[in-house]
Order: C-alpha cells, then sequence, then structure tokens
C-alpha cells in the first residue's frame, strides 16, 4: 500500500549516522543522497523493496512531528527490538513509553520498543511472533 514514508530532519549528517546505525540493524544499507532543484537535501534508505526518507522541510520552516503518530518498523526476532531501541538510544534517541520487550493485548502478543529520534519522531520497532 506504501510506497514510501519521508519525515523532516534538521540536521541532515546527524540523522544520517542515526538512521544510518538504527536501520543498519534491520540489513538497510547507505542511503541514497539527493538535493532537489530547490537545495534541500535528501536521504533515502531502500530496503526490501521499501523506502523510508527524510528531507530538509522545503517549504523553509522549522522541521515538526506529528502528534498522534508512530513509524513502525518491522524486526525479525524479539531480540531485533530490543537491539533497534538500544542503537537508536546509544546514538541519539531517547527512549520513550514502557522498556522494549513483550505486550499482550486484544491483538495479541507483540514485541515493541519505542524512541524518538533527534527531530522526535516517534518510531517503533515491532515483531509479532508466528
Amino acid at each position: 500500500m506504501l510506497n514510501h514514508v519521508m519525515i523532516g530532519c534538521t540536521d541532515v549528517e546527524k540523522t544520517k549516522k542515526f538512521y544510518n546505525a538504527v536501520l543498519g540493524v534491520l540489513g538497510a544499507g547507505e542511503p541514497f543522497e539527493h538535493v532537489n532543484d530547490t537545495g534541500q537535501t535528501r536521504l533515502f534508505w531502500n530496503h526490501n523493496g521499501d523506502t523510508f526518507s527524510v528531507s530538509q522541510p522545503i517549504n523553509g520552516e522549522p522541521v515538526t512531528t506529528a502528534n498522534g503518530s508512530t513509524i513502525g518498523f518491522k524486526c525479525d526476532s524479539p531480540e531485533q527490538v530490543v537491539e533497534l531501541h538500544d542503537v537508536a538510544v546509544a546514538n541519539g534517541g531517547t527512549s520513550i513509553e514502557d522498556p522494549p520487550g513483550p505486550r499482550e493485548g486484544s491483538m495479541g502478543v507483540m514485541h515493541l520498543s519505542y524512541f524518538t529520534d533527534p527531530d522526535g519522531h516517534k518510531i517503533c520497532g515491532i515483531h509479532r511472533p508466528g
């Protein structure tokens, strides 16, 4: 259903370092870097047919985060959920909500971790067993 997700970033190099480490846990390589016609730098990580990207805001306004939004990255195991979180925190992210681990809910057991990136975007690592 989705082609890509793009979020804003304030500091391209800081954001690149953060997501290279975090998305590297999932097997993503270096991003494709593009400067658009109006001078904003954008980074595109392609992995398994999916694209995650960051961009300096095209309108020149400060980066903002969307209240109530979360970007979830699929993890291959409960251990990878924890690793994603720990690598994010070690690279400038902030741990939020409960510690990484299993959550029992109406949708069954899911292994989750939540953190924010350096610009405050809410990110989730998720593994759904079976």
